[in-house]
C-alpha cells in the first residue's frame, strides 16, 4: 500500500527524528534518501548525526538532485524517507538558477522557459513521483514563511520557491505533519 506523507516545520521542531520514527512503524524495507552535501565541517557532522541515529538498518542514497528518478526506481522499498526537500531545492537553484544569473543566461536548448519555471517543473516532477511511487514515500522539508523576509533577491526567490514546493506537496500528499517544539500535528489525512 503506498502513501504520502509531507511534514514540515521549522528548523530543530523534530522533523527528521519523526519521520524516522515513522518510517520505522511503517516498514522493514527502509530507504533513506539524503540531500544534503557537506560543503563544510558543520553540516559533514550533521550528516554524521544523522547516519548515526539511523543505524544500520537502513539503505543510503546520497542524492542531492535526481530524488524524482530514485523514487521512480522504487519496487524493492517498503518506505522510502526523503530528508530535506529545502535542501534539494537549494541544491536545484544552485544547479540551474544561480550560475545562469549570475551569467546572465537562461536555460538552454529548444524552446526557453525562465529559470522559476524549470525548478517549477522539477518541483512538480518530484511530486508527482512521490504520488506514484509503490512505496510509503515520507518527505521532510522546511516551513520557512514564518519568519522575516530577506533582504536580497536570491534568497526571496530561494523562500518564494520553498513556499510553492511546499503548498504543491501538501495538496498531493494524503497525510501532511506539522511539527513544532518537537511535538507533531496532522493537519490533513489520518
Amino acid at each position: 500500500m503506498s502513501e504520502f506523507i509531507f511534514i514540515t516545520g521549522g528548523r530543530r521542531s523534530g522533523k527528521s527524528s519523526y519521520a524516522l520514527e515513522l518510517a520505522e512503524s511503517l516498514g522493514t524495507k527502509c530507504l533513506y534518501i539524503a540531500t544534503a552535501e557537506a560543503y563544510d565541517e558543520e553540516m559533514e557532522a550533521r550528516i554524521v548525526r544523522h547516519k548515526e541515529e539511523r543505524g544500520d538498518s537502513w539503505e543510503t542514497a546520497e542524492e542531492p538532485y535526481h530524488v524524482a528518478d530514485l523514487l521512480r526506481d522504487s519496487s524493492k522499498y517498503d518506505v522510502i524517507l526523503v530528508d530535506c526537500l529545502t535542501l534539494w531545492l537549494c541544491n536545484v537553484m544552485h544547479e540551474e538558477l544561480i550560475p545562469s544569473t549570475l551569467m546572465g543566461e537562461g536555460q538552454g536548448g529548444g524552446e526557453k522557459m525562465s529559470d522559476e519555471e524549470y525548478i517549477l517543473e522539477k518541483i512538480d516532477d518530484l511530486t508527482l513521483s512521490c504520488r506514484e511511487s509503490h512505496a510509503i514515500v515520507i518527505v521532510v522539508t522546511n516551513e520557512l514563511g514564518l519568519g522575516v523576509i530577506p533582504d536580497n533577491t536570491l534568497s526571496r526567490q530561494f523562500t518564494d520557491l520553498a513556499g510553492i514546493m511546499n503548498q504543491r506537496m501538501a495538496a498531493a500528499a494524503d497525510r501532511v505533519v506539522l511539527t513544532v517544539s518537537g511535538i507533531p500535528m496532522i493537519i490533513k489525512g489520518a
